[in-house]
């Protein structure tokens, strides 16, 4: 085994989990996943835990969609939300098969399903939770690399310092706390929001893996301006591209794309939720530095923002509810963050850099 995927595992379990004895932890993978989950149950049984590994993929669930009827996708799955309730850590892991399975399914149904098991992701949320990805030829071919350099960059993201990584995010959530708003500007692009009584996180690996970044849920009425996302994203099975948003007291109201505008209109009205920002934020991963196509490593990019339709985190005292969290990122080479008055970011620096 590569050395590199148990350190990887070791990270997940002391760093991310934090997997103690008598844990009882449930691993979600697929089966391209396999040489990690092995070396996940090595160190899950070190630290005392039990475990057990739910397999799914992206074949199975589209023909899950082909097969079942309007009504079979509004059942709950009561077996999954029952495993939810009663783990302590959940571990999920990407490795696919096909990123583009889902890609000729009605948006309708999806968002049928994601509705239905609404409470089981709020449930997981609640646990000790974390995400990330295992290197495979689908994910290697989707960012334009060999399966060796897609390792590497993999590895170059998430098997750093985190307790070092974890001091500077700090330092940014702080000063943002110490604000009262944020404001982003750029091409295409001047967002307002108000961020008074609201928590900022420090993402810096303990769910996300890899992380690097600093995140909060808006006032949900305070979202003012527009703004223009450059960097394509995936979603359903789609590659969207060129999103431009407009909002007034907190609402979309007006939307296009550049492709698959059909798919954002599905997303932004899937609910009463879908049409405000759940999640405002700021990519500080220096070592990632192109995107991939994977929202794990894209949104977490250094000089980067990025803005959710969709739920709002209960950590953030965000108060948004939906069936949907979608994210989508804008390069900020060529904007400014302001926190209240001041100027965070300008010219590819933030406030700590020198």
């Amino acid at each position: 085994m590569d050395p590199r995927i148990e350190e990887h595992a070791r990270i997940l379990v002391e760093w991310s989990t934090e997997v103690k004895a008598g844990d009882m932890v449930v691993i979600n993978a697929t089966p391209d996943a396999h040489e990690l989950v092995v070396a996940l149950y090595r160190a899950i049984a070190k630290a005392g835990g039990r475990v057990v590994t739910l397999m799914n993929s992206e074949e199975a669930l589209r023909a899950f969609y082909d097969g079942a009827s309007e009504e079979t996708l509004q059942v709950v799955p009561e077996h999954l939300k029952a495993i939810t309730e009663t783990c302590d850590v959940f571990i999920a892991l990407r490795s696919p098969v096909n990123t583009k399975a889902l890609a000729n399914v009605e948006p309708k149904r999806i968002m049928i399903d994601n509705k239905t098991q609404q409470e089981i992701q709020s449930i997981r949320l609640g646990k000790r939770w974390s995400l990330t990805v295992h290197p495979c030829q689908t994910l290697a071919q989707q960012a334009n690399m060999s399966l060796e350099e897609y390792r590497d960059f993999v590895y170059g993201a998430i098997l750093i310092d985190w307790a070092e990584e974890s001091k500077m995010l700090y330092v940014m959530k702080e000063h943002l706390e110490s604000h009262k708003d944020i404001r982003y500007i750029g091409p295409e692009t001047d967002l307002f929001a108000s961020t008074e009584g609201r928590i900022w996180i420090a993402s810096d690996g303990k769910h996300n893996m890899p992380s690097g970044e600093v995140f909060t849920a808006p006032v949900d009425d305070s979202v003012e301006g527009k703004i223009y996302f450059d960097i394509p994203f995936l979603q359903q099975g789609k590659v969207i591209e060129g999103v431009r948003l407009s909002f007034e007291k907190g609402e979309v109201v007006d939307f296009s794309a550049e492709k698959e505008e059909a798919t954002l209109k599905s997303i932004i009205e899937t609910d009463e939720g879908s049409r405000r920002l759940g999640e405002i934020a700021i990519g500080t991963n220096r070592g990632i530095k192109q995107y991939t196509l994977n929202m794990l490593f894209d949104e977490k990019i250094g000089d980067t923002i990025h803005c959710a339709l969709g739920r709002a985190y209960k950590d953030c005292n965000g108060v948004n509810e939906s069936a949907v969290h979608v994210d989508m990122i804008k390069s900020m080479h060529k904007g400014e963050i302001y926190a209240g008055e001041e100027l965070i970011y300008s010219k590819g620096r933030y406030f700590y850099e020198s």
